[in-house]
């Protein structure tokens, strides 16, 4: 019989990762390619769309070139992709704007005002507080760039904007799916609509807002066009996509309540799955995302340089080990070890890694501290409070959705990302939140999420929570949690949850 196969990519913010599976969920090619990042000036962090078509473009041909698959047999396409920035198009679907990233922070005055005029009302309809993302992006441009604003048709996400070009779709066919909306700021997440009350009462013409769809929904077909650019076969069904945090989801088998899911990369995120609706009215500090699975809930927050505080402290502090990447590998490896030197709670020092702003809640004029040491601490102790400290924002996250959902029973944790590779930060991690840590043996899962929703999309998939579950197996044992170390963990973290609570109000204040 003859294989068919799927294609996932992922349009991240660094790079563009194309993966080619069987339908049986195997692995068959992978290419990456660098996406570049543009600082114009300070504070200000843009990235060009066209660079994620062409991004995508040579990944997806790589992948196939390497694989030796005939493009008559991929079925389909679906793309994941960045969610919280944005950008917008004309008529014709071409560029109006740079894509304003969610690393940018130009946006701050539009949050404070929506926070301060509108915040409950879009924290109960969104699922998320007024934060870094599409709303506040989109009422800077109407505010700074009118004419721009002016001239944009819709505002669209990454992979709206490649499917749609590679499609030859107009504005009118513009669509995102429902797992991006919470961070619209504009929509009614549990319907899965915009919501006319939020856009009349903050001033965003609704007709600029493309049209909410499921992600399986096939959006059109490669065209002749795009059929050269991508070496992909004209007429292959291109699905609509979700975003990257709910891909990865999916792709690590995140199919059932009480399931947590952490991506340990750039950004450290930490994911819940439950089957309420249950919006952070009060904390400010959960954003609640729709599962690709009907019915499904992940409330979650993060760390906008989570990962990345790992990367500066390597580079700043160990900058004579730059090297290859099997060099950085071994560094890290050896971090991990040199953080063992240190007692739990490191002495009493407490990193907070919010270096580029905090995000959950909204605080984007915090900075990153390091707070209680003296001439006792060593640098395995200011490393380790770095790994402990994203183990501490996370066991503030899980306090606030036991909080909101009083009966979840959290079973375990999946990681993912390249800090999964890390043995004592799951350890770490396991012993702060009190469950197990789960490590999955494959290289990528957005890719895999996206790849099965095309599979949905092209009719080779029913029940995508049984393919996604049977099909995220373990990598070793669980790193299971020691209760007493729990125990002493927590005094930890009330002093690293009230250290932020002042952090924020010394920030504010400076």
């Amino acid at each position: 019989m003859t294989q068919n196969y799927l294609m996932g990519v992922d349009l991240g913010t660094s790079a563009t990762k194309a993966a080619l599976y069987s339908v049986d969920g195997a692995l068959v090619a992978e290419s990456s390619t660098e996406v570049p990042i543009y600082y114009p000036e300070a504070g200000v962090v843009v990235q060009d769309q066209e660079d994620f078509y062409l991004t995508a473009a040579q990944s997806i041909s790589s992948c196939i070139q390497e694989s030796g698959v005939d493009p008559q047999r991929i079925l389909a396409i679906a793309f994941d992709s960045q969610m919280a920035g944005v950008g917008g198009i004309d008529e014709d679907y071409q560029p109006v704007s740079d894509f304003d990233s969610w690393l940018d922070m130009r946006c701050e005055p539009q949050i404070k005002y929506l926070e301060e005029n509108y915040g409950d009302l879009i924290t109960r309809l969104t699922g998320c507080p007024p934060t870094c993302d599409h709303g506040p992006k989109i009422l800077w441009r109407k505010s700074e760039r009118p004419e721009e604003y002016a001239r944009i048709a819709k505002f669209i996400m990454p992979g709206g904007y490649v499917a749609g070009k590679m499609a030859g779709l107009s504005a009118e066919d513009a669509f995102i799916d429902y797992t991006y909306i919470h961070f619209s700021a504009l929509s009614n997440t549990s319907q899965g609509v915009w919501s006319e009350k939020i856009c009349d009462a903050v001033g965003v013409d609704m007709e600029k807002l493309p049209e909410i769809v499921e992600p399986w929904r096939v959006v059109g077909e490669v065209n002749e066009e795009a059929a050269r650019d991508f070496s992909l076969a004209p007429g292959t069904l291109i699905a609509a996509g979700c975003g990257d945090t709910a891909a990865g989801a999916l792709g690590a088998g995140i199919v059932k309540p009480g399931m947590l899911f952490d991506t340990a990369g750039t950004a450290s995120v930490l994911a819940g799955c439950t089957d309420q609706y249950a919006p952070d009215i009060h904390h400010r500090a959960l954003l609640t995302m729709r599962s690709v699975l009907p019915g499904l809930w992940h409330p979650l927050a993060y760390i906008a340089g989570g990962g990345q505080a790992l990367t500066w402290y390597r580079d700043q502090f160990f900058n004579a080990f730059r090297g290859e990447t099997q060099e950085a590998e071994d560094l890290f490896a050896q971090l991990g070890e040199f953080a063992l030197k240190a007692p739990l709670g490191s002495d009493d020092l407490y990193f907070s890694p919010h270096l580029s702003g905090r995000i959950c809640p909204a605080t984007p004029e915090m900075r990153g501290a390091w707070v209680g040491f003296s001439f006792s601490h060593r640098q395995e102790h200011f490393y380790r409070a770095v790994l402990e400290a994203v183990a501490y924002e996370y066991a503030y996250y899980l306090r606030i959705l036991k909080e909101l959902i009083h009966n979840l029973n959290l079973m375990e944790a999946r990681v993912i990302g390249g800090g999964a590779r890390s043995e004592v930060w799951n350890q770490i991690k396991a012993h702060v939140l009190g469950v197990p840590y789960l490590r999955l043996d494959r290289s990528e899962f957005g890719t895999w999420g996206a790849a099965m929703i095309a599979g949905k999309a092209a009719g080779v998939y029913d029940d995508l929570a049984q393919i996604a579950y049977e099909n995220a197996r373990a990598l070793g044992d669980p790193f299971v949690p020691d209760q007493e170390k729990h125990e002493q963990y927590q005094a930890h973290v009330n002093r690293y949850i009230h250290l932020q609570e002042t952090l924020a109000d010394t920030f504010q204040t400076l």
